[in-house]
């Protein structure tokens, strides 16, 4: 896809992996994946560190057994969900806020550990958020980092 970011990365899945659930991006969503790869790279410049995708696109059987929701950006290849050695989710998502760098959500999820959600579309909203787990893993959205 670029040069950091390879096809398999933005499939792969070990929960799909488990459940047999097949992952395979169709072909019409191709175009997605390169842009959001291309601006993956522009955040693995900006941390000077490298991306680990932990979830990239989801196909929509997989998606329910994640418990995305059913407009989830991860299902038109919009979305990735990584960690990198930078920093804490928090950390990296105040440097992509204050970078010049277009995207559409950037997400802090969870605490150390945890991941950053990152999202391209055709809106580019430039919504940052933290998401906050209740014990049953239920996830709830405030604007800003806190």
């Amino acid at each position: 896809m670029t040069e950091h970011f390879t096809l398999a990365e933005f499939q792969h899945s070990d929960t799909a992996a488990r459940m047999g659930i097949d992952n395979t991006i169709p072909e019409a969503l191709l175009p997605n994946i390169k842009r959001l790869a291309e601006a993956l790279e522009r955040v693995r410049d900006l941390l000077a560190s490298p991306i680990h995708i932990n979830s990239g696109y989801r196909c929509p059987e997989l998606n329910v057994a994640v418990r995305g929701v059913s407009t989830s950006a991860h299902c038109q290849g919009w979305a990735a969900d990584f960690t990198s050695q930078y920093g804490t989710p928090t950390e990296i998502c105040r440097v992509i806020a204050d970078s010049t760098i277009p995207f559409d959500q950037c997400i802090s999820e969870g605490k150390s550990p945890g991941w950053v959600h990152f999202s391209i579309a055709p809106t580019m909203r430039r919504l940052v958020m933290t998401a906050t787990f209740d014990v049953a893993g239920n996830a709830t959205y405030t604007k800003g980092l806190t």
